[in-house]
């Protein structure tokens, strides 16, 4: 799975922790243990984006589901040697 993971995020650019635990059928908490091996081998970066919601009742921001969508993966372009 590990090797599909990076096939879809080449494919595709990034996309965010929601739409790949959606894809491959898995909770995000594991989907984002499996980006960490591709984290550490630099194929892929993390990159979180501060939603700028007004309220969603959790007292900060990023406290609720929708800030899921705003942790977004990327896959990192292989350089030349």
């Amino acid at each position: 799975m590990l090797m599909d993971i990076r096939a879809y995020l080449e494919r595709h650019g990034s996309a965010n922790i929601v739409d790949l635990s959606n894809h491959f059928r898995v909770a995000p908490d594991a989907m984002r243990g499996m980006l960490e091996h591709w984290i550490r081998k630099g194929s892929v970066t993390r990159q979180d984006f501060a939603p700028s919601c007004s309220g969603c009742g959790t007292g900060s921001c990023g406290g609720c589901g929708v800030a899921a969508s705003f942790e977004i993966y990327q896959a990192r372009k292989a350089t030349a040697p």
